[in-house]
């Protein structure tokens, strides 16, 4: 069995994934990687080396000299944080806008990593458990669903992103981590007894990533490079409250300031971001939108800060999106514009409330709870909600890893 699960190839992974959609580091700036991100059903964008402004507008194939590449994914969580970190009165709101969308990307080039489709399964685990996010897949697709996919293909008013056919007619999909864990799950008694034992007993509990957290209390832009590390390593923010007991410091587990949350707002979460608090920005964020008393204080804390450009932000959405007829009907009490279109499988990760488990859980129960709830790792608490650590995707396949090294 253990020989057969390390036969496949990456490939047996891209059946039926969609080719990315590509935005240019060349030509692309900040608000060509909003408007792309707001015309998407997806939370996560790619983008590439190559000059897609190069393109072919017959038949989208990028026609650029230079090999294309990869660089690196963004999404709308990058944007908030960028705008959180630069809105000041030295820059205008244009000007942070016009900037490459660059800005926007991580410092480490390994998130994504290229692979052929002939990748090893067990390959991919590597480079996953060695710090990538996402592996690119070129796929193969027939020419004349590439025509078809051309014409569907959505492209935002500043011609920022498109289903694009690479040289030598190539598409790309990405695998995450989810998709391996998923994959694994269909072959799960290879990894007997793993599944049924405790996640204590098997050492699994903060075995890679270190706990960012941020107290309920504090102001939600102290935690602006956590969010940007946790956007980078795939997890999320905790946000603490006090002390269990004078002996034990350990903190209670509130809830989580989670980047796939930000990624279902707009751009307009960067004034909750600059002006709440962190537990206050929880309940921004959460649900079906923010509730209209937070949006008072937001507004006038932007006032009192002088954050001209979050305020031009803010009033340039409130005036475009007021007049749309499409808008879901808010909750009494909540303001009617905030989110975007996104995935029901993204929309499922927009809440605050941090998924848990405790130290007897089996492997099997916290990788179905991640999995149920479209995210890549499980908080783990004691009995009195005290934050004991986490649970992540990659604790797990480097778990499993090890013991298919053993079984050889």
């Amino acid at each position: 069995m253990a020989l057969t699960l390390l036969s496949h190839e990456v490939s047996d992974l891209c059946i039926g994934k969609p080719p990315l959609r590509c935005l240019s580091a060349v030509t692309a700036t900040v608000a060509d990687a909003i408007a792309a991100l707001k015309s998407s059903d997806e939370p996560f964008l790619s983008v590439w080396s190559c000059n897609h402004d190069e393109t072919n507008d017959d038949n989208n194939k990028c026609e650029c000299e230079c090999e294309c590449e990869c660089v690196g994914k963004i999404c709308m969580a990058d944007v908030i944080c960028y705008l959180t970190k630069h809105d000041n009165k030295a820059l205008s709101l244009s000007s942070v806008l016009e900037a490459s969308v660059s800005v926007l990307l991580p410092k480490s080039s390994s998130i994504v990593v290229y692979v052929q489709s002939s990748c090893k399964l067990i390959e991919a685990i590597d480079l996953i458990t060695g710090g990538a996010q996402d592996l690119i897949v070129p796929i193969q697709t027939k020419p004349n669903t590439k025509r078809r996919q051309t014409r569907n293909a959505v492209v935002s008013l500043t011609a920022t992103t498109t289903t694009t056919i690479h040289k030598n007619s190539r598409q790309f999909c990405w695998i995450t981590q989810e998709d391996i864990i998923r994959f694994l799950l269909d072959s799960i008694s290879v990894f007997s007894p793993l599944p049924s034992l405790s996640i204590s007993d098997l050492g699994v509990i903060n075995s890679t990533h270190a706990i960012l957290s941020v107290d309920y209390y504090s102001s939600a832009s102290s935690a602006v490079t956590a969010i940007s590390s946790a956007i980078a390593d795939n997890i999320s923010v905790a946000v603490v409250d006090g002390e269990c007991d004078g002996e034990d410091p350990r903190a209670v587990l509130i809830g989580e300031i989670s980047p796939m949350t930000l990624a279902c707002c707009d751009e307009s979460a960067a004034a909750a971001v600059a002006t709440l608090s962190a537990g206050d920005l929880m309940t921004y964020i959460d649900g079906s939108g923010p509730p209209e008393s937070l949006v008072r204080v937001v507004r006038n804390r932007l006032e009192e800060k002088g954050l001209v450009g979050l305020i031009s932000l803010v009033d340039s959405l409130s005036g475009s999106s007021g007049s749309s007829s499409s808008d879901e009907e808010a909750p009494a009490g909540r303001a009617k514009s905030y989110g975007r279109s996104v995935s029901s499988a993204a929309r499922m990760a927009r809440k605050s409330v941090a998924i848990v488990c405790n130290r007897r859980s089996s492997l099997m129960a916290v990788m179905i709870q991640a999995i149920a709830h479209r995210v890549s790792y499980v908080w783990v608490v004691d009995e009195d909600g005290c934050l004991v650590g986490m649970v992540t995707f990659v604790d797990i396949l480097k778990l499993f890893r090890e013991f298919l090294d053993d079984q050889n």
